[in-house]
């Protein structure tokens, strides 16, 4: 029981941790290509700012909410993970 057990806590914080930084290089990548595209944009026309402004704003926020969801799977992962129970549940009896 211990070995599964610690299988599992090892498993969970490795899944956690891959899951944090791979899903955090998309999001970077794609709101670093956003704001370079914005800026060239206002650049050549500058009357358009406030719209581009705007809808950068939506658009990163889009972006961003991948991150957020992989920094909430890898939180599920750590703390709210369905397999401990399961494993603790079946140990018991």
């Amino acid at each position: 029981m211990d070995s599964s057990i610690t299988l599992i806590g090892m498993a969970s914080v490795i899944s956690a941790g891959l899951s944090i930084g791979i899903g955090a290089i998309g999001p970077a990548i794609g709101e670093g290509r956003a704001v370079a595209s914005a800026l060239s944009s206002m650049a050549q026309q500058p009357d358009e700012t406030n719209t581009i402004t705007r809808t950068l704003f939506v658009g990163l926020a889009m972006i961003e909410s991948t991150a957020i969801y992989c920094f909430v799977v890898s939180m599920i992962l750590i703390f709210a993970n369905p397999f401990w129970d399961y494993v603790i549940a079946n140990a018991g009896g």
